[in-house]
């Protein structure tokens, strides 16, 4: 670091941070609260005759919906995501 606080450019990547010693930390998601929000939105789309969202929420829930049940268990996610999926395609076909 320079003296007034900015980074060298060519020096260090990351300053060091008070009381932290080289440790990472990473984010864990908690599986039960995964689970509850995916069965939320799943039951929504069951229940519905046509998109409950407009376009730009659907795309999300299409993106996002899979890539969360990359925290459950590998069986349980790819339950899930063909559960998901199967009434996409039926909303799709109404």
């Amino acid at each position: 670091m320079t003296r007034n606080g900015q980074l060298d450019l060519f020096g260090e990547s990351q300053p060091e941070l008070p009381g932290v010693e080289g440790t990472a930390t990473s984010y864990r998601a908690d599986p039960d609260e995964v689970r509850a929000e995916l069965l939320r939105v799943l039951a929504k789309v069951r229940a519905a005759q046509s998109f409950p969202w407009d376009a730009r929420r659907t795309l999300y829930w299409r993106t996002v919906f899979p890539q969360m049940t990359n925290w459950l268990p590998d069986d349980e996610a790819a339950q899930l995501r063909f559960e998901f999926e199967t009434e996409i395609r039926r909303l799709e076909a109404s």
